[in-house]
């Protein structure tokens, strides 16, 4: 169990402590454990999308540090470590690669400070800050990131704890605008289309148990790909988790309610 930071209301769920359940882990608290256990009562397939995304990341970053010669990301929405973090896939192919993490939990931050420890070459860094403050998520990136110098932004499984009314559209655009031709966006997010019974009943039950800025909304498969305006996007396109370039050992199937995409910032 983690240790109790001060100002955290530990008495109601946060995504990043309730995806650490999904995952297995320790680091999470009894309310947490129980819109998980609730939440994937409701959907079964929630447990193998949560894998499938972390696996689906892996695979995206590899392919940006691998390909497409990225050497610096942006994290936004970090999550409590597990296996396969941001830097961990980036620098075993880059050893210089630099990583920015953001989480506006500081339990996660913790964690992150304590656990992800990037190569000599590279650099690893923590913001804390929430994925609407973009000011603050760009003005404390750049002390780590170049700006000048394609960069890789992570918005993985975080888009969907914006709402229609804080505008996540603008909020993505701004954040691309900050940075430079050559960059990558990667998003994946939950889908309102794909098992959609089951979603809709399992986001209401983490939803009542959730902070109020923290609840969090299915979208189509159009929603999802309008976050792409503007930028070019990679094959296969939009696509469900496992479909999304399967390695030799992935099993491209299973009616997995997430969509997924990389592309390029032209």
């Amino acid at each position: 169990m983690a240790e109790r930071p001060t100002n955290i209301d530990t008495g109601v769920a946060h995504p990043a402590r309730v995806y650490n359940a999904w995952l297995g882990g320790r680091d999470h608290y009894p309310a947490d454990e129980e819109a998980a256990q609730l939440a994937a009562a409701a959907n079964p397939g929630i447990v193998p999308a949560v894998r499938a995304n972390r696996a689906f990341l892996g695979r995206a970053v590899r392919l940006l540090t691998e390909q497409a010669g990225i050497r610096q990301f942006l994290d936004i929405g970090t999550g409590i470590p597990a296996a396969g973090n941001t830097h961990e896939v980036a620098q075993s192919v880059a050893p210089d690669a630099r990583i920015v993490y953001v989480d506006n939990d500081r339990i996660v931050l913790a964690h992150a400070t304590a656990r992800l420890v990037g190569t000599a070459e590279g650099r690893t860094a923590y913001v804390e800050a929430d994925a609407r403050d973009v000011d603050t998520i760009l003005s404390e990136a750049r002390r780590t990131l170049d700006f000048s110098r394609p960069v890789g932004l992570m918005l993985v499984a975080i888009l969907q704890y914006i709402p229609d009314a804080d505008d996540p559209y603008a909020l993505t655009e701004r954040l691309l605008a900050a940075l430079p031709a050559g960059s990558h966006l990667v998003i994946s997010h939950p889908a309102a289309d794909i098992s959609a019974a089951e979603v809709a009943r399992s986001m209401r039950v983490y939803n009542e148990r959730a902070a109020a800025d923290a609840s969090a909304t299915p979208r189509t498969h159009d929603e999802v790909t309008r976050f792409f305006t503007g930028t070019e996007l990679l094959e296969p396109g939009v696509v469900s988790l496992p479909q999304w370039r399967p390695g030799p050992g992935d099993t491209p199937s299973g009616d997995i309610p997430m969509w997924c995409g990389v592309s390029r910032v032209r």
